[in-house]
């Protein structure tokens, strides 16, 4: 996963201007932060900012995981949910089903402000097809494109600090627009398997995951958690000189050429954890 600026939804942020692509790549999110640095004792501090994190319909994600270490840090937290998660993911957490998974490290729960319905495939109300209009898991809502949430957002709070989304634009256009008109910072998270609601609609997610354990330089498998430490470190005056990166979080696959088990590793003696 990834952290990614998408379009509209990053004209939310608290200086719009980031431009419309229609180019995304699926397990990435990208990340907007203004770049203003903070005294050396807030540092790692994102006290009195306000997130915006699309994509949180449970609380075994990275959008859950990521929401929770921003408001471990102190943030705000506003979110998107896929339209037709929503009325589940609100009446579970009305029901208090997900309360020890809100447990921030300081006991209290994190709260959430404000749940937006959200379909970022759509841009803007130009975008959705009849029959999505029509839809009966759609019909009930409104306003839930990724223009219309970026609007309503700014209606309702007038600026965010922090956009995380899952569908990552290319960070160094995004990086080099929003740092020279806005000094904004972007960067992309791009995470390991992980076995989400979303991931289990793969049939293969298992055999990736164990294929990560098996060959990542770190055996072991990918906490959300992880994934939602980096973001904040990456939103935290910590990373102010950081932009237009792609981090990846992963244990290391992603610098493995090839799998251990490939013949030109037979006469080397690997380590191997044994799980």
């Amino acid at each position: 996963m990834a952290a990614t600026a998408a379009s509209s939804l990053q004209i939310a942020a608290a200086r719009p201007c980031i431009s419309s692509s229609h180019r995304v790549k699926a397990g990435a999110i990208v990340l907007g932060v203004s770049s203003k640095c903070l005294p050396w004792t807030k540092l790692a501090s994102s006290h009195s900012k306000r997130a915006f994190i699309a994509g949180v319909a449970d609380d075994i994600g990275y959008g859950w995981a990521i929401a929770k270490s921003l408001a471990a840090a102190g943030a705000e937290i506003l979110v998107g949910t896929w339209v037709p998660a929503l009325s589940i993911f609100e009446t579970s957490l009305q029901r208090g089903k997900f309360d020890e998974s809100r447990i921030l490290p300081d006991g209290s729960l994190m709260e959430i402000t404000k749940i937006y319905p959200l379909d970022a495939v759509f841009d803007n109300p130009d975008d959705v097809p009849e029959d999505i209009k029509t839809n009966r898991r759609y019909a009930a809502y409104t306003n839930w494109t990724v223009q219309e949430v970026a609007e309503s957002v700014k209606q309702d709070f007038g600026s965010i600090d922090i956009l995380v989304h899952s569908l990552a634009n290319g960070p160094e256009v995004l990086a080099f627009e929003a740092g020279r008109k806005h000094k904004i910072r972007v960067n992309t998270v791009s995470a390991g398997p992980l076995k989400s609601r979303a991931a289990k609609a793969i049939g293969f997610i298992d055999t990736m995951v164990e294929y990560s354990k098996a060959n990542a330089p770190l055996q072991k498998e990918l906490s959300a958690d992880e994934v939602g430490n980096t973001v904040a470190f990456l939103a935290s005056p910590l990373a102010s000189a950081i932009t237009g990166a792609v981090i990846y979080v992963d244990n290391g696959l992603n610098a493995m050429g090839v799998g251990v088990d490939s013949p030109i590793f037979n006469d080397l003696n690997i380590p191997s954890d044994k799980h």
